[in-house]
């Protein structure tokens, strides 16, 4: 089987490098805004929008005519790229999958992307790579390049540069090493509690870094606005913000590395995170009630990441050779693991369930796992007989799991 990865370093640019990477982004972005604004002015006259050939015919006019000759000192690939980057965002759009293509911004998401090998030479010896119209560029080797280049995007981010490396490699088709399986219940308290006991305790990064960017918030307020001050503080506050994601990204690498490498199959809510997520504030003939207390609700489960953790496990139990098996969240937190009784009463307080109906009395987030592997199998066992998945969790037994099992706290370092 053909596996595709990719390999991200920092780049470690010379100056008149680096200056050309911010002109090759620039033109990237000029390109993508223009061509987004002359589909909008089509579209208000009622014209049909132009395909990616029509936009390439008129970016070699751009490129050549006398009003924007700098564009052809940035290598044409890019260029296109980011033209076919338009195209996909606008079969998005029409796919209801993301909302209509906005202009770029300087400063945000600047990028480009090689997308021809041949053009590519990556001297993995000496720590280099070899990109057109910037010559060869050293980098930060931190692990070997598997696979065969297929592509290379370089991207900014706080004042640096990186380099993603894409490539493609064929690989035996993995067997997992481990046989059991396992519910995961997301929560904030508990960031996730599995169905054999363990409990990952929450990271909560953004809390943790949350007085030091009001602070650098606050500082450049106070700034007169694209003042050399100003320009310091936006770099501090952006420091900031990427020292949260990063932790945030390693603590859930690290979590869904160990539970794939130890589990062949594993079970989770799909949960609507957008939804969850949404502001209670109302709109003014309609306050929303509670809504300090939603707000802060809100924050806790985007500082969690969870759609994020559910991607990564997604494909690293791929390249493991294990399973995700996706459950409906209904009554997994109100379904007793024991007698079945389903009843909102069951859940007395937010980390306390007892059953009403028999009394088994256990965490609430190691039952909702329970209730959630045991969904798993039946989902298993419903595709593999053909028959319909059954729409409430715990209907089905399975010995797969102890109720008794130990609660422990797996140790990831923290940053």
């Amino acid at each position: 089987m053909q596996r595709l990865q990719a390999f991200r370093y920092e780049l470690m640019p010379t100056g008149e490098q680096q200056r050309q990477m911010r002109c090759f982004a620039g033109s990237c972005r000029f390109v993508f805004n223009k061509a987004l604004a002359l589909q909008k002015e089509r579209y208000e006259q009622g014209e049909k929008k132009l395909g990616y050939g029509g936009l390439c015919k008129l970016l070699t006019e751009w490129r050549n005519g006398p009003e924007t000759p700098w564009l052809a000192d940035a290598p044409v690939h890019p260029l296109q790229q980011t033209l076919k980057d338009l195209e996909r965002a606008y079969a998005n759009f029409f796919a209801k999958r993301a909302d209509f293509p906005r202009f770029k911004k300087k400063g945000q998401h600047d990028s480009f992307r090689y997308p021809d090998p041949k053009q590519i030479k990556l001297d993995q010896a000496n720590s280099r790579i070899f990109l057109p119209k910037l010559g060869w560029v050293r980098y930060r080797n931190s692990r070997e390049v598997l696979g065969t280049v297929k592509n290379v995007t370089v991207s900014q981010s706080c004042g640096k540069w990186f380099v993603s490396i894409q490539t493609a490699r064929e690989i035996q088709a993995p067997v997992p090493k481990a046989t059991s399986a396992v519910g995961i219940d997301m929560g904030v308290t508990r960031f996730a509690t599995l169905s054999d006991g363990t409990f990952y305790a929450p990271l909560n990064s953004f809390k943790r870094h949350e007085d030091r960017l009001r602070r650098a918030q606050q500082a450049m307020s106070r700034k007169t606005k694209f003042s050399n001050n100003w320009r310091k503080a936006k770099a501090r506050l952006q420091r900031i913000h990427a020292r949260i994601g990063n932790a945030r990204r390693d603590y859930l690498h690290k979590a869904t590395t160990t539970i794939s490498q130890n589990h062949a199959m594993v079970c989770i809510e799909d949960l609507q995170v957008r939804n969850m997520s949404r502001s209670a504030a109302g709109t003014t003939e309609n306050p929303g009630k509670n809504v300090r207390a939603k707000s802060g609700l809100n924050k806790a489960i985007l500082d969690q990441g969870w759609f994020e953790f559910r991607r990564q496990l997604d494909y690293k139990l791929a390249w493991a050779g294990g399973h995700l098996i996706v459950v409906p969240p209904q009554n997994t937190s109100r379904t007793c693991p024991c007698c079945g009784h389903v009843s909102a009463d069951n859940r007395q307080t937010q980390a306390r369930f007892l059953c009403v109906e028999c009394g088994f009395e256990e965490n609430a987030d190691l039952v909702g796992a329970i209730n959630i592997l045991r969904a798993g199998h039946a989902r298993c066992a419903c595709e593999v007989s053909g028959a319909v998945m059954p729409p409430a969790a715990g209907t089905h037994r399975s010995d797969s799991f102890r109720l008794d099992a130990g609660v422990s706290a797996v140790g990831i370092p923290r940053l």
